[in-house]
């Protein structure tokens, strides 16, 4: 039996939404037994959080927004260095075998220092491989590197570029007849006055809003507003016509296997959701936007659904490659997850032509 520790970084729901995949195929097996570790959110924010079952939490770091954009100063004020120290030197994983981490950095540091082998999987170790990058700094390279140290890595991205890299895993497929009576509309970080500001003049589309601020559902004409809830946000990304967000790996990704046209804001100040809607603007599966905007909302209405990507559902191929412990062979994994990942033609015409 192998004991894994799975540290999760749950600052934004798709890091927790990879590790509820995962959690759900490591219950399929007999021979792991899994502890889940999260950091960077308050613990009453978690939610849905049942298939984890006695999962730690701590305080970790995380980044503060304000206003669709990442406030460094704030950040830097409510980061709490003396008990991120506290809780990396308290935490015992001598019990473990190995650590899986996904961008957690108190999982990470007490697995270095005491030399607990570990392994990311994670979207963020996508870019410390070189994949393509927009706007990154030097504080961003020093993030990627230093954050969350692990001995392997394993990035997570929509392509390999030839490098040690994992397709996602997605699990919802699409449904024979969505309605696509509505456009889904999540942007956590921004201020919700302002997202129905642009949304207002728009009164021929019915827009969906999913936001964590929202605490019962209302309706405001043609704007739905709805708490984050997984079964309500997933039933209402079927049945949409699109997906308005901010540029997070996981909800593009979900898009894109269920073929939702996408129009991106990405997070200012962060960089790898300006890299993230960079390369979907290169691949023609999405349109970006840097400011709430009302006119580029109604220009993409008018654009053309996008033909669906498909990634694999099935963790088993990377949980059986953690349990052969053969970690530093990580071609094999890679190149079997890929076989199974569909890209509509004009998709992988575009790879080529654009030297990915």
């Amino acid at each position: 039996m192998m004991k894994i520790a799975y540290g999760v970084q749950g600052t934004g729901n798709g890091h927790i939404t990879r590790a509820r995949i995962m959690a759900a195929a490591f219950a399929e097996r007999n021979d792991v037994e899994v502890d889940f570790f999260f950091s960077g959110r308050d613990p009453d924010h978690y939610f849905d959080m049942q298939c984890f079952g006695n999962y730690s939490t701590f305080d970790g770091l995380s980044f503060v927004t304000r206003r669709g954009k990442v406030n460094q100063y704030q950040t830097l004020l409510q980061s709490k260095p003396a008990q991120l120290l506290r809780d990396i030197t308290a935490l015992d994983l001598s019990q473990y075998d190995v650590l899986i981490n996904d961008f957690e950095p108190v999982t990470a540091w007490a697995a270095k220092r005491q030399q607990v082998p570990s392994i990311s999987i994670s979207h963020q170790a996508a870019f410390t491989q070189g994949d393509p990058q927009q706007g990154a700094g030097l504080a961003d390279r020093l993030i990627m590197r230093f954050f969350a140290p692990t001995n392997i890595q394993l990035g997570v991205h929509w392509f390999h570029f030839g490098r040690a890299i994992l397709p996602p895993f997605i699990n919802e497929k699409p449904i024979l007849q969505p309605s696509q009576a509505h456009t889904l509309v999540y942007l956590p970080f921004e201020n919700i006055d302002e997202i129905s500001t642009m949304l207002e003049p728009l009164s021929e589309q019915t827009f969906m809003c999913f936001h964590p601020e929202i605490r019962q559902r209302s309706v405001r004409g043609h704007i739905q507003w709805h708490p984050t809830s997984i079964e309500s946000f997933k039933a209402a990304l079927q049945h949409s016509n699109g997906v308005i967000a901010n540029a997070g790996f996981e909800l593009s990704s979900e898009s894109l296997q269920l073929g939702k046209k996408l129009l991106l804001k990405p997070l200012d100040g962060q960089f790898e959701q300006l890299s993230n809607a960079s390369t979907l603007r290169q691949l023609e599966l999405c349109e970006t936007m840097f400011r709430l905007d009302t006119d580029s909302v109604e220009d993409w209405l008018q654009s053309a659904a996008i033909e669906p990507i498909t990634f694999p559902d099935n963790p088993h191929i990377l949980i059986d490659w953690f349990v052969r412990r053969n970690w530093n062979d990580t071609q094999q994994v890679c190149d079997e997850l890929w076989k199974l990942v569909k890209f509509p033609d004009q998709t992988r015409d575009k790879l080529m032509s654009l030297a990915f």
